[in-house]
């Protein structure tokens, strides 16, 4: 069988449009438990954090989603030479803490780690950008 670059590359492209979607949906996640996370910190109550805790949740599935498919994405431009490593670390977000401790301490501590995940996030957006737009190229 022979070797197709083209199609190797399209594959690599819809891999990395998949990680994209799954990145990107799980910064607008971020960014509502971030605003959640706010009105919280400031005596948003248990509604607050419920829905902060939501949007976290979901989060966590969007960058264990983004996880997987950046692994692909990994394996696909492997298939047309280029070596990447691109991984994101999902963590807990201190969620028992923040149920068990309510408080504006611990509720800091949540909000420091979403946006460590956000900025964590962002990076990675650039970065499968910058590779999407260098296989448009190559």
């Amino acid at each position: 069988m022979a070797y197709d670059l083209e199609k190797e590359k399209r594959e690599a492209v819809d891999a990395g449009n998949r990680a994209l979607r799954s990145l990107r949906a799980a910064q607008d996640n971020l960014n509502s438990a971030k605003n959640w996370g706010i009105w919280d910190m400031f005596g948003g109550g248990f509604i607050s954090t419920m829905a902060k805790h939501s949007k976290m949740d979901r989060a966590k599935q969007n960058m264990e989603q983004a996880r997987y498919d950046l692994k692909n994405f990994s394996r696909e431009l492997n298939d047309v030479n280029i070596a990447c490593h691109l991984d994101i670390e999902t963590g807990d977000f201190l969620s028992f803490a923040d149920w068990f401790f309510d408080g504006f301490v611990v509720d800091w501590m949540v909000q420091d780690r979403i946006n460590q995940a956000s900025r964590q996030i962002s990076e990675a957006i650039r970065r499968v950008e910058g590779i999407l737009r260098q296989l448009q190229r190559y």
